[in-house]
Formats: structure tokens, sequence, C-alpha cells
């Protein structure tokens, strides 16, 4: 893999330094209560772990591998489901985990999906926020950082499976 096309966007240690303050308030919103973070796989996966093990309140976790890109750097438009939830979210405070929210497109077709299951709170935390390539209304409500309309890799982002494991994220470069 050539590294030389990626350019740091946000270092490790701001990813740290914001993914503690994350933490922090989600805390002090469940506190006394449960909440069940729901993956969305492969590329949120760095950032559930990292998020998780810093939350205070009782977490449990539940996966979904959904996608709207397939090998392509631009969305479809169409959600696939390639993994359903293994328990139900009937009365739970969920907490979708979210690498990235750009289009929206994925999440507007997955929420309304997931609020029919009739969860006690459903909400978006989203590591990485692109708001001016939004084309379907979403709204986030724990996000960490808003960023330009730049093709990212790192820290569970992929292109084309790989580079997942930068531990930043970075620009890449298609030149």
């Amino acid at each position: 893999m050539d590294y030389q096309n990626i350019s740091v966007l946000i270092s490790q240690e701001e990813l740290d330094n914001r993914i503690d303050e994350l933490a922090q308030q989600i805390s002090h919103d469940y506190q006394g209560e449960t909440l069940k973070l729901i993956c969305i796989l492969k590329g949120s996966i760095f950032f559930c772990c990292e998020l998780a093990k810093r939350i205070t309140v009782p977490v449990m976790f539940d996966f979904m591998q959904v996608s709207s890109y397939g090998k392509s750097t631009e969305s479809s438009g169409h959600l696939i489901i390639k993994k359903e939830l293994d328990e139900p979210i009937k009365g739970d405070h969920v907490l979708i985990i979210e690498d990235i929210v750009d289009s929206g497109n994925t999440l507007s077709k997955l929420l309304p999906m997931l609020k029919e299951r009739e969860p006690k709170s459903l909400k978006v935390c989203t590591l990485l926020d692109k708001p001016e390539r939004r084309t379907a209304p979403v709204e986030v409500d724990y996000n960490g950082f808003c960023i330009p309309d730049e093709f990212v890799v790192g820290f569970g982002l992929d292109y084309s499976q790989n580079y997942r494991n930068l531990p930043y994220v970075g620009v890449l470069h298609f030149d």
C-alpha cells in the first residue's frame, strides 16, 4: 500500500481527545441507564471500541453491516443490509455508532427501520460528519468532527478495504 498519497487530516491525539469528550457527554446523558451501542460495520469498529471503553454507564453491543457504497467512492442511494442485528432493541436506549455521515442516505433509510422496532430512544453518534455533502435529512446527536468534502481513510475508514488500520484520519489523494 502506498501511504504517500495520504495527508493527515485528524491526528491520533486529536482523535483520542475528542473520543474522551464524546464518551463523557454520552455517559452524562445516559447516567443511570444501560446503553445499547449498534456498531455499523465495518468502518465504525475502531471508533465504537474506543468510545465504549470510555463510556462509564453499562453498555451492550450489537452490530449491523449496511452499505450504500459498494466498491465505489459515491453512494448508490440504495441501502443493502449485509448483517442484521442479533438481538431485539424494543425498550432499549440505542446509540447508532457511525464512522462517517456523508450524504445521509444510509442513515435516512436505517433510522426509520430501527424506529419501527420500538427502542426507548434512538440516537446517532458519528466520528466524522460531512454536512456539505448531505442529500438526505439526518440528525446527528453526537458528532466527533465536521470535515471538508474530501475522501478520507484510516481509523476504520477504507478505500476498497485498504487503509483501515491507520491510527489517524487522512485524506486520500487520487493523483
